[in-house]
């Protein structure tokens, strides 16, 4: 490709020169697991605004009046005296490329290669346990973004908003903290390139690039990876859990969709190139993040092979990696940012094979349809 990208901007952009290196990759580790406390300098300005019309963006006012009504309370709304089966948190494997016929095992000389069904019923539930987790510090990077947004935003319908989904995060760091301590009894720390991600969020001092990363990219991929496990789990509290997230998930990236799309149309070329290389960063950043490679060092396997396995496999196979950027692409199409300039974010993901959900419907359209909180009040008033 005539634009591929250069090593150069590869360094500018990832700290390495290869998107794919794979020594560079599990470098980045995390060196603080033992610690409780993790401070990231803020560098953003606190606004007010005096201009109290309510409504004056008629979309986002939609939006907040409907999370007003969407709230729900996950110690009364999920029922937490309900046992919880292991056997049932999937009924088929977590990802497909992880299993006896999965393209880690059929890899010449792979460490996974001989494993049998105790081995890879390990690896599901410490998978689950893994994901679960960083699902869990990744709402904590929302909670701490959308105080941020409520501080920075200058329009105020968008601070309304926001102050909702302040509230929304911190049910969900709840729940998820919950369901971790007292029915898995087990989780994870942080994953490096996630916190380096949150990091680079939470740094930045313009508010836009808050909505950018936390709202349409982490927010993005975590609305796609949960909805592929609500519809692989038959645990029945895992399952309604991770509807009612959904259901403020797809809210809170509409908010992104909404509020980016006005803004954006009022950017410089070169600040709009800004923001498609942030999101690139970001995207690369969340796949190597779901190389899992705390995973592999508790399972006691070499760690390197298996990571130099995902990232070797075609793309033509690598339809669950590639299907957790299905609400990201067609959210940055809306937002025009994939054909701004010289269509720089179009040819970068088609790079890392994830350009073909370009066409799918955007969140700003589908997130009333995924309001389970009204749905099963509506329900249970027709009952």
């Amino acid at each position: 490709m005539s634009d591929a990208l250069t090593p150069a901007d590869a360094a500018a952009l990832l700290g390495r020169t290869d998107v794919n290196d794979l020594e560079e990759i599990l470098a980045i580790t995390n060196t603080d697991v033992n610690e409780a406390i993790h401070v990231v300098q803020d560098n953003a300005d606190a606004i007010f605004t005096w201009d109290y019309e309510k409504g004056s963006r008629p979309a986002l006012n939609k939006l907040y009046e409907k999370a007003k009504g969407s709230q729900w309370n996950g110690e009364t709304d999920l029922d937490w005296s309900i046992d919880v089966d292991p056997e049932k948190w999937f009924v088929g494997p977590v990802d497909p490329r992880f299993g006896p016929d999965g393209s880690l095992a059929r890899r010449p000389g792979s460490p996974v290669a001989n494993w049998g069904d105790v081995e890879w019923g390990q690896l599901a539930r410490e998978s689950l346990t893994w994901r679960m987790s960083q699902f869990m510090h990744g709402e904590q990077g929302a909670l701490l973004c959308t105080a941020k947004i409520v501080e920075t935003v200058p329009w105020i319908d968008a601070k309304y908003y926001a102050a909702t989904q302040v509230m929304d995060e911190a049910r969900h760091v709840e729940v998820f903290a919950k369901y971790l301590d007292t029915k898995v009894q087990d989780s994870y720390p942080i994953n490096s390139h996630l916190k380096l991600l949150l990091d680079d969020i939470i740094n930045d001092s313009r508010w836009d690039m808050t909505y950018l990363g936390m709202q349409i990219m982490v927010e993005g991929l975590a609305l796609a990876a949960f909805g592929f496990m609500h519809q692989l789990t038959e645990e029945p509290l895992l399952k309604k859990l991770l509807r009612y997230v959904m259901s403020d998930e797809a809210r809170h990236v509409a908010f992104g969709v909404l509020s980016l799309k006005e803004f954006y149309e009022g950017l410089s070329q070169a600040e709009i190139r800004e923001r498609q290389e942030f999101a690139f960063e970001a995207a690369v950043r969340m796949r190597d993040r779901f190389l899992q490679q705390e995973v592999w060092e508790r399972m006691g396997v070499p760690v390197k092979p298996l990571v130099a396995g995902l990232l070797d496999i075609p793309q033509d196979e690598n339809v669950f990696q590639q299907m957790l950027f299905s609400k990201i692409v067609p959210n940055c199409k809306k937002l025009g940012l994939l054909d701004a300039g010289d269509a720089w974010l179009r040819h970068r993901f088609e790079d890392i094979g994830i350009i073909q959900f370009e066409d799918w419907v955007d969140t700003g359209e589908e997130y009333e349809s995924l309001d389970a909180v009204s749905q099963d009040r509506d329900a249970a008033a027709q009952a």
